[in-house]
């Protein structure tokens, strides 16, 4: 695998996560903790926008 594909499973796999706490904090928790689940999945969003946007360049 080159650098490009370690990139691109790792923006994949960034998005399922950040998925996963959205869900959690949107269906599971109704209290303050699902804004700190659903806060954090926003924040593996933007990680992996920026992997994403590395590939090719890196």
């Amino acid at each position: 695998m080159n650098k490009n594909t370690v990139l691109a499973w790792a923006t994949f796999i960034m998005l399922v996560v950040g998925l996963g706490l959205i869900a959690l904090g949107a269906f599971r928790y109704d209290d303050v903790a699902g804004w700190g689940f659903a806060s954090v999945g926003v924040g593996f969003f933007a990680i992996a926008w920026v992997f994403n946007a590395l590939k090719g360049r890196v």
